[in-house]
């Protein structure tokens, strides 16, 4: 795979500023049959073909582990002419960008980079092939700056004319993949709702949704007229716009106009918003000069409710919209602030919800294969993937992404496949929990997040009361029981999971003989972990009644609290849980005007404080999990 083609980057090393490849060539086009393009990068790429852009992946070529990279292949034939050009923009993205945070460490004496190949057959049977190497030129581009935390900067009148020869660099050609991933792509248009003054008299656009992507901003202007605009989630309780909890990344978009009407939208980043601050503009902007583009996996839709409670559909929108954006080629756990990792705790809760809503088989097969190459030798895996961030030992419910994942799978698209691919990675999670474990039946001794952000967490605490040695030995059996149950499919021998499994339930219950919050009664009962299903069972109720019907558990509890009372004889319980509409609850955010899932049940409080400004994401979707038992229990939608 592009074996004739060399690396090529600009000869001076730059910082965010993307640079632009370029290649002239000739060709009686009337003649030719097949042409195609072959290109990756390090970093993301936009390509044009006299002038028009070539493929409609955003931000490609997508993020994977540093151990692969993926390779796309475009039909051009339709875009070529007798004389052509084709420019090639790249910017560090993924590759490089604040967010790889190990990458910026690891490759430092690495430059953003492309490699590609047009390959062109005429009639006549001749092939012409025209490779990345020195003799491309590299230019500075319009596009000044791109950082997907930090936002776009594009100079219209800017000079890009001036060039220095690419320099041919010795990178690894080892790594190539075919695309895996769905692709991502431009799936909506969504157009203002509003536009006002707020009372601090700024210029505010509501598109009434919140998204990920970016927009297309048009207008009539003089040249160096200036664009600026900055993005929020949500109004503060004054009605003024806010965005400081995407806390350091900058999310600003730059342009300086040239002379006449002009239109543009950001090429080589995304943006999670529902309110864009006008901070400049050279002419009154109307409904009509700007609208929001949605960006994300081009993954197809499967599931849909339509209920006789307007909450409960708006709640279902919401799910839908967090899932939306944050199936940005990985599963992110937000769109906007500085992180937007791949965090394996919120694709685990997540991960069955998502399979009913949209068809993720494709998605989250490429990631967990990121994921198996990025365990180490002794079975651990990092928390984020791909591995951005150093983070310390497995942390349960986070890891086990790796045996729950592929078996919902398995369990919605009823293919094997993603079980052999995965198994080694699952039982290889198993070894290391006893490996690093202090009892070789429970998982204790490491750090843990334990019940994240568990409404019973004591003050100043983000993790909930939930004892984490309990949470963790419980994840481990469960895992357990997944790897016995995906050997049978499989037809492996597990008579030793079978043996390890039995002695982590009998620890568990010898060390924990009684279950002290909402979580762990959820956890005992839907992990068939207890002896005594009955008072489990009246624990969790006793918690709930005394909680005046309320949630008290946070990420690793909440996915599980209404399938654990449900399935022990409380359905009525849970639809009441369900639909309670003050805080704590599934619909409380929606009467506070919340159009995606929230990271918090409090993101806004019941006076229209924030919760705080440090960790406080209005699109998160973890706690759409609850969408797989409105599905299954509600609905009656199961695999058998």
């Amino acid at each position: 795979m592009l074996e004739n083609a060399k690396w090529i980057s600009y000869p001076v090393e730059t910082i965010f500023e993307p640079t632009m490849f370029v290649k002239k060539f000739n060709l009686d086009y009337k003649n030719v049959t097949k042409a195609t393009l072959t290109i990756t990068s390090h970093g993301c790429y936009y390509v044009t073909l006299n002038d028009k852009r070539v493929g409609n992946f955003i931000l490609a070529p997508g993020v994977t582990s540093n151990k692969r990279l993926q390779v796309q292949k475009y039909n051009i034939k339709n875009l070529l002419q007798n004389d052509n050009i084709i420019q090639i923009t790249i910017s560090k993205g993924w590759f490089k960008g604040r967010i790889n945070l190990r990458n910026n460490r690891d490759l430092k004496e690495m430059q953003e980079s492309l490699i590609c190949e047009m390959e062109i057959t005429f009639n006549n049977g001749k092939t012409v092939y025209i490779p990345t190497n020195s003799s491309w030129e590299a230019h500075k581009s319009k596009i000044r700056f791109a950082e997907l935390y930090d936002g776009e900067y594009y100079d219209s009148t800017f000079d890009d004319s001036s060039f220095l020869m690419a320099k041919e660099q010795s990178y690894s050609k080892d790594l190539f993949v075919k695309q895996q991933g769905e692709t991502i792509k431009e799936k909506e248009i969504i157009k203002p709702k509003n536009i006002f003054k707020t009372p601090k008299d700024e210029l505010v656009v509501d598109f009434g949704q919140n998204l990920t992507g970016y927009f297309e901003v048009n207008c009539d202007a003089k040249k160096g007229d200036k664009i600026s605009f900055s993005f929020g989630e949500v109004l503060d309780k004054n009605g003024n716009f806010y965005n400081e909890n995407y806390r350091s990344a900058k999310a600003k978009f730059e342009y300086v106009c040239s002379d006449g009407v002009q239109t543009y939208k950001p090429k080589l980043v995304f943006y999670g918003y529902r309110y864009i601050r006008v901070d400049e503009f050279p002419s009154e902007l109307t409904k009509n000069n700007i609208k929001a583009i949605v960006i994300h996996s081009d993954i197809k839709r499967t599931g849909y409710l339509d209920s006789s409670n307007k909450l409960l559909n708006k709640l279902f929108s919401n799910i839908i919209w967090g899932q939306k954006s944050n199936f940005l080629d990985i599963p992110t756990d937000c769109p906007q602030r500085d992180e937007r990792w791949g965090w394996t705790g919120d694709a685990q809760v997540f991960a069955r919800a998502a399979s009913y809503n949209y068809n993720v088989d494709k998605f989250f097969n490429k990631w967990l294969k990121d994921m198996s190459l990025e365990q180490k030798d002794d079975g651990y895996i990092p928390l984020i993937i791909p591995q951005f961030i150093d983070d310390g030992c497995s942390c349960a419910g986070w890891d086990d992404a790796s045996t729950i994942i592929p078996w919902t799978l398995y369990m919605t698209y009823g293919d094997k496949n993603i079980l052999r691919k995965q198994y080694k990675t699952m039982r290889m999670y198993l070894e290391y929990i006893k490996k690093h474990s202090k009892n070789r039946y429970l998982w204790t001794g490491c750090e843990q997040y334990g019940d994240w952000l568990g409404l019973d967490a004591k003050p100043g605490s983000y993790e909930g009361s939930s004892r984490k040695d309990f949470i963790a030995s419980a994840y481990y059996a469960y895992s357990t029981s997944i790897v016995i149950k995906t050997g049978r499919v499989l037809k492996k021998n597990t008579s030793k999971y079978e043996t390890l499994y039995k002695k982590i339930v009998d620890t568990i219950n010898k060390k924990f003989k009684t279950y002290k919050t909402q979580t762990e009664c959820a956890i005992a009962l839907y992990f068939n972990l207890t002896n005594d299903k009955e008072s489990t069972i009246n624990k969790l109720v006793e918690l709930i009644k005394k909680n005046n019907t309320h949630l008290a558990t946070g990420f690793l509890g909440t996915p599980y609290i209404l399938h654990a009372l449900s399935s022990n004889g409380q359905s009525e319980l849970a639809y009441d849980l369900l639909l309670q509409t003050d805080f704590p609850s599934w619909l409380y955010p929606i009467t506070k005007g919340a159009t995606t899932m929230w990271e918090h049940w409090d993101g806004i409080n019941e006076n229209g404080d924030f919760w705080n400004k440090d960790m406080n994401s209005f699109n998160h979707y973890a706690y759409g999990a609850v969408a797989d038992w409105v599905y299954e229990v509600a609905c009656g939608i199961k695999p058998v």
